[in-house]
């Protein structure tokens, strides 16, 4: 028989599980708009019945009020971290994409490429066709290249901030990253030590969770926890749990109370990687000193998205075959690696680092101090592009020599990334500066000005150090040899040479005819003509002021002087027609054998210290000194023996614009620069923002999907308040019949 008080029980047992539901309730209120919170609900079963031996068996004991849990599904959780990392992500890229596309924007108010290019090449040099031999259009069209130069500078200058910019934030993403593991680590410490007790620390949780929402952000995220059991009972679950995070496709970040910190170290100046990246990009380490793979493909989150702004280079990167190693005659190791990637072939879009580097040798790094980009033939003729690396012979840099096992394994510089970021926007303006400045100058340098004199280069390069700037001479003009074969090479090195030759002894003929013909007018000739313009001038009517006898003799003599000079040209131009005939074969012959002698090792080859077009960068792009101190320097023709009006070497420059032929760059001309660069500026900016909002949207919805889960409903809320105090009151209004009834059973009952 159950005891006389066993209803009691029951009552209290009632009383006690509806005032926890009436709490929970209130906390889950109180929480309402606490960013994180996970609604709460008790968990509640019925009291094992008790046997009272009577007819009926056993009899329920009450209710049990088991736990209070968090109401939270894992499986949208997990949905909601992995699509956070997109969202971190495309918002970083949608941030500095916008920034580019201003930077390369054409505006009334901010003036860009295709205007300043147009002032220069349609404007500018428009007057100057129209007026060969004036000072003022030569002055004109090279204060409009000088624009244009400057336009370049300070669009390099932006996206060096830029990157700068990037690369600070990837520090702060970095030391929030290790914000946030600290207070995850410490937090599970807390979890542990309470649940150890049998009790759920539901807000600690809570406040975990929406550290790894803050941690998903910045970089890809996977969560597992598993319970911890003990291990002299291995039935017996102990109450903690090992809770284990991991980032960027599985490194561990938090284990259990103990996580693993990043730190950002900034490279050194023989560390670089691209020729146009800003010193001091950061590399990230694990505290234990091992690298922290930032091109990681399965990375994802802010860090992703600022990794690939700051070193995106479209894939881009430096990769070849190792076809030799040796020694230099200093000592120092060198690997020579054969290239087939046509972007690596074409010495203008090289982006190589110029201070040095690391280089990947078969899965082993070594440092490199200087390299040279060499062209050489096969034995059927055909080019063959390589680049020859010497090693630092710094032992604490490189502390293992180069072996011949690495021959036949690949060599790699830096990350392939498949994003256009910034070194790629510098590598597509330096491959245009470079392409038009060779095209540009050779048009000139192969003319003369109004003065006769020999052109001179329009664009040039200014040395970092000093105030001198780059020569690029012939010697180190690769274009002469890309992408043709040995014979094909021969040729031109043939008939470059037979021009050369051919022009220098035409200018000699030319111009001891010239001197041998021509004759100073004398005194009397001068004193005649002279008498003539004073007769001319008094035969007007009006007769305007006739100037001093000095000044008239002057003007006669200026007037007798030039038609003597045209008299003389003319002379000397059909002389070396006709003589130069005797020379070709000669020429032709000695052209043959010295083009021979070049190709005689079949090599050519280009240091990275030469004065090549490598060294011209957006950054150091400008206007050769002397053509900036006397613009009359303008070529202007072809022939020396031209009039000074002539102007048939500015059309062919005119032809720079529009014509494929004279200039190519990516398939279209050299005025199409700028579409070519903001279809891809456009391309990742509208990818960027379509991509954000995308994600943006769907963790809108799945966030939508948990909260209707773990989320606090009020009406909800509001409906549990009142079933659970009329529980509460039920259980009261119970306890009170029990006590009338024990008042009368006691007090009422006679003994």
């Amino acid at each position: 028989m159950p005891s006389t008080f066993f209803g009691l029980n029951i009552a209290y047992s009632g009383l006690l599980a509806n005032n926890a539901a009436q709490n929970t309730t209130a906390n889950n209120i109180a929480n309402v708009e606490t960013p994180g919170y996970s609604r709460q609900q008790v968990k509640q079963q019925a009291s094992n019945a008790l046997r009272v031996f009577q007819t009926y068996g056993c009899a329920g004991a009450g209710v049990e009020t088991l736990a209070i849990e968090q109401i939270r599904d894992e499986f949208y959780d997990f949905r909601y971290w992995n699509n956070n990392a997109k969202v971190g992500e495309y918002s970083q890229k949608q941030y500095y994409m916008t920034m580019i596309e201003d930077y390369f924007d054409d505006t009334p108010i901010s003036p860009g490429f295709k205007t300043i290019f147009d002032q220069m090449m349609i404007t500018g040099l428009g007057e100057l066709l129209k007026n060969p031999n004036d000072a003022t259009a030569k002055s004109q069209f090279t204060g409009y290249a000088s624009t244009l130069a400057d336009y370049f500078n300070n669009l390099a200058g932006n996206m060096e901030k830029l990157q700068k910019d990037v690369n600070q934030e990837i520090k702060l993403k970095v030391d929030e990253l290790n914000s946030l593991a600290g207070e995850i680590a410490t937090l599970n410490k807390q979890i542990n030590t309470i649940e150890l007790t049998g009790v759920k620390a539901n807000e600690l949780r809570d406040r975990r969770a929406l550290l790894i929402d803050q941690l998903s952000q910045i970089v890809d995220v996977e969560v597992k926890e598993t319970p911890v059991y003990d291990t002299n009972n291995p039935d017996r679950e102990t109450g903690a749990n090992r809770y284990v995070v991991k980032i960027a496709g599985g490194q561990v970040l938090v284990d259990g109370n103990e996580y693993n910190s990043l730190e950002c170290v900034a490279r050194t100046a023989y560390e670089k990687v691209n020729q146009t990246d800003i010193d001091g990009l950061y590399e990230v380490y694990w505290e234990n000193g091992q690298k922290f793979n930032l091109y990681n493909a399965a990375m994802g989150g802010a860090l992703r998205g600022l990794i690939e702004m700051r070193d995106g280079n479209n894939s881009e990167n430096f990769s070849g075959l190792i076809s030799d190693v040796g020694t230099n005659a200093d000592g120092a190791d060198t690997v020579t690696v054969q290239v087939g990637k046509e972007y690596l072939r074409d010495l203008n879009k090289c982006n190589l680092s110029d201070q040095g580097g690391i280089i990947n040798l078969g899965n082993q790094e070594f440092y490199y101090d200087s390299w040279e980009y060499t062209i050489s033939y096969d034995d059927d003729g055909n080019p063959i592009y390589s680049y020859t690396f010497t090693l630092s012979s710094d032992r604490e840099l490189n502390p293992a020599r180069l072996t011949n096992d690495r021959v036949g394994k690949n060599a790699t510089i830096g990350a392939s990334i498949a994003y256009q970021g910034v070194p790629y926007y510098m590598s597509q303006m330096n491959e245009w500066l470079r392409t038009f400045s060779q095209k540009f100058n050779d048009i000139l340098t192969s003319g003369y000005d109004s003065s006769g004199n020999q052109g001179i280069q329009m664009f040039s390069a200014d040395h970092a150090t000093d105030s001198e700037q780059f020569n690029f001479p012939d010697g180190t003009r690769y274009d002469k040899y890309y992408g043709k074969t040995r014979d094909e090479v021969r040729q031109e090195l043939t008939d470059d040479i037979y021009n050369e030759l051919v022009g220098a002894k035409y200018q000699e003929l030319f111009q001891d005819k010239k001197n041998e013909v021509y004759q100073a007018p004398t005194e009397a000739e001068i004193a005649q003509r002279a008498d003539e313009i004073k007769a001319e001038l008094q035969s007007r009517n009006p007769v305007p002021t006739i100037p001093s006898d000095d000044d008239l003799k002057a003007q006669a003599q200026a007037e007798l002087e030039a038609e003597a000079t045209k008299k003389a040209e003319k002379a000397a131009k059909e002389y070396a027609d006709a003589e130069i005939e005797n020379y070709t074969e000669g020429y032709k012959k000695q052209a043959e054998d010295e083009a021979q002698e070049i190709l005689a090792d079949g090599v050519f080859t280009v240091n990275v210290a030469d004065d090549s077009y490598y060294r011209m960068t957006a950054s150091n792009f400008g206007i050769l000194a002397a053509m900036l101190i006397d613009p009359s320097r303008v070529a202007n023709r072809y022939a020396q023996g031209d009039g000074v009006e002539q102007n048939d070497l500015l059309n062919d420059l005119k032809l720079l614009v529009t014509d494929k032929t004279k200039m190519s760059f990516r398939g279209c001309s050299a005025s199409e620069f700028l579409q070519c660069v903001l279809s891809d500026v456009a391309l990742n900016a509208q990818r960027a923002n379509t991509f954000y909002q995308s994600f943006s949207d769907v963790a809108g919805t799945i966030d939508v999907q948990r909260m209707s889960i773990s989320g606090v409903d009020e009406d909800e809320e509001a409906v549990n308040l009142v079933k659970y105090q009329n529980g509460y009151n039920l259980a009261c209004q119970i306890i009170q019949t029990l006590s009338e009834m024990y008042d009368q059973l006691i007090l009422q009952t006679g003994v």
